[in-house]
């Protein structure tokens, strides 16, 4: 991905899950045409084309397209209140979480916590949570007993993009660290 193409994603997700510049629906739905017009009225030039590939290409897969194609949302990771409708699924055995060392402290006193987010999110592989430690500082790589955590009454769902999303992981189901 391009140098633009990463800051145009980098704002699509703060637009999208955070701080919404255009109207998004109940369920975290936005115009396309109303979302191209704000980002070229605030400097943001791009076009149709540029933007369905910045969805196309996303490593991450952050963002759908409506079936109608008229439509985007971001997955997973709002802090704004939407309703994204995710089914119950049962996860893994194992799941990961990435974080920076600098927050470990409090991660072991009070767990995983999704804040002003939606849902604590998690990885299905070490590596793909190692990187999105190391976004954040010095890399450590949680384990997390999903499977545990199910048969005590904890209920995960998961994006269509396969982050997993569960509304806490309390310190008890982290196992292991890894760097």
């Amino acid at each position: 991905m391009s140098k633009f193409q990463n800051r145009l994603s980098r704002t699509l997700s703060l637009v999208l899950r955070h701080d919404p510049g255009v109207i998004l629906d109940d369920h975290g739905w936005a115009r396309i045409d109303e979302l191209l017009d704000c980002l070229n009225w605030k400097g943001k030039r791009v076009d149709r084309d540029q933007f369905e590939k910045i969805v196309a290409e996303s490593d991450k897969q952050r963002f759908r397209i409506s079936e109608d194609g008229k439509r985007v949302r971001a997955n997973q990771g709002h802090s704004i209140l939407i309703e994204l409708n995710f089914e119950e699924k049962d996860p893994p055995q194992w799941l990961y979480h990435g974080t920076a060392s600098r927050f470990m402290d409090a991660i072991e006193r009070e767990g995983l916590q999704k804040k002003s987010r939606h849902h604590v999110q998690l990885s299905g592989d070490q590596e793909a949570a190692r990187k999105v430690g190391a976004r954040h500082g010095k890399p450590v790589v949680l384990e997390v007993a999903a499977q545990l955590m199910v048969s005590h009454g904890y209920q995960y769902s998961q994006s269509e993009n396969g982050v997993w999303l569960v509304d806490e992981v309390p310190p008890d189901y982290l196992n292991q660290r890894f760097t």
